[in-house]
């Protein structure tokens, strides 16, 4: 009996556990500017994701700075994702499944540093960025929810 007892509560804890994670996640995205890379973007992105460790040989970098478009043929992405790709819209290729530690081989194929990939996602220049940084980052006036936004 005492097993029928702890299945119970075993299955209701993970209930609980399964609620909370949801509503763990959902906090985040009222932080304006944050995508939370979860399973769904994993899986959203999983081709994306793929093209850009490609960009880890030598050979395939040259091939894709040759002809972008036809290289990323190769892979079955959605047209929206070649797209950002093709624009280096950083912030579009988050928020459709991009990892921004994948998406940096981009950067670093065409020749760009971290710290330019972060000027561009955050709309300031590269200088601007590094002097935002030096200074202990972003306020967190206005940055903390949309709804200090609305």
């Amino acid at each position: 009996m005492s097993n029928s007892k702890n299945s119970g509560s075993s299955k209701s804890n993970s209930s609980k556990s399964n609620s909370s994670k949801s509503n763990y996640n959902d906090a985040f995205k009222d932080i304006p500017g944050t995508v939370i890379f979860d399973a769904t973007q994993s899986r959203m992105g999983f081709h994306l994701n793929q093209f850009c460790m490609s960009l880890m040989k030598a050979d395939a970098r040259k091939a894709f700075l040759a002809d972008e478009a036809a290289y990323l043929q190769q892979y079955p992405m959605t047209a929206e994702q070649r797209q950002a790709v093709l624009d280096r819209d950083y912030n579009r290729m988050i928020s459709l499944g991009g990892n921004i530690y994948f998406l940096a081989k981009i950067g670093a194929t065409d020749g760009h540093s971290f710290q330019y990939l972060a000027s561009l996602m955050t709309g300031v220049t590269e200088e601007e960025y590094r002097a935002m940084m030096v200074a202990g980052g972003r306020s967190p006036d206005g940055n903390r929810s949309k709804s200090e936004k609305e």
